[in-house]
């Protein structure tokens, strides 16, 4: 699975200005890590949005016009020349999408504002209202016209009580998410729907403790635990 993540990443970041990682069965430590091999590569977390009936996450990433991303760009490129399934990528344990020591801070802080997006577009707290109250009336008028009152009145009660409740387990999980990105350094900001988004700290210039190389650029590893030297990070 991890091979073929990588692969369609790989040629979306050859090919295009902007990326979009659509996995619908993907953990957001996947989609974390796949974003930071992007970011590698020159581009820069940009969004989420839930599409569809059964609400999949995409996950949005532009290019980074910005001269240290091109540093960054060009220096990865140059030490990861063709990566891919069983081939060295920036950060990555061979084979996989764990990040190295190196990479896991950069990778976690990605993934935590991939979650707190992800909810806070999950959490439209005017349209849960809505279909949990709506649900409640309507089981409420169907009791009423059927009588069957045993099913239908306990529904009523518990789908408004399910969405308030779903409404607040969010809350908490975007507080606790919000600490996390306060504490890395990130700010928060209004999009222009009036959003609440979180913004990192300016990225480091390469060459920096974040962006150091891991070490000198091996030859072929022994096993999927070993991770490959290079520039990386941002």
């Amino acid at each position: 699975m991890a091979a073929r993540h990588i692969t369609a990443l790989m040629r979306q970041i050859a090919t295009r200005d902007a990326i979009e990682l659509v996995h619908p069965f993907a953990e957001f430590p996947t989609l974390g890590a796949l974003a930071y091999v992007a970011e590698c590569y020159g581009f820069r977390y940009a969004s989420v949005r839930l599409v569809g009936k059964h609400r999949v996450l995409h996950v949005h990433l532009v290019r980074d016009p910005e001269p240290a991303a091109r540093q960054r760009a060009a220096a990865n490129s140059a030490a990861f020349p063709d990566p891919g399934p069983d081939r060295p990528v920036p950060g990555m344990y061979l084979g996989s999408l764990t990040p190295v020591p190196e990479a896991r801070a950069d990778v976690d802080l990605i993934t935590a504002l991939i979650r707190y997006d992800a909810l806070t577009a999950a959490a439209n707290r005017r349209q849960l209202q809505f279909i949990g109250w709506g649900s409640g009336v309507l089981f409420l008028l169907m009791a009423l016209l059927t009588g069957v009152y045993a099913v239908l009145l306990p529904l009523a009660v518990l789908m408004p009580a399910f969405m308030l409740g779903a409404l607040r387990v969010n809350t908490v999980r975007r507080a606790k998410l919000a600490r996390q990105l306060t504490a890395a350094g990130c700010v928060p900001v209004r999009d222009g729907a009036g959003v609440e988004r979180y913004v990192r700290p300016v990225p480091q210039p390469y060459g920096t403790p974040q962006g150091q190389a891991q070490g000198t650029a091996q030859g072929p590893a022994q096993g999927p635990g070993t991770p490959y030297g290079g520039p990386l990070g941002f």
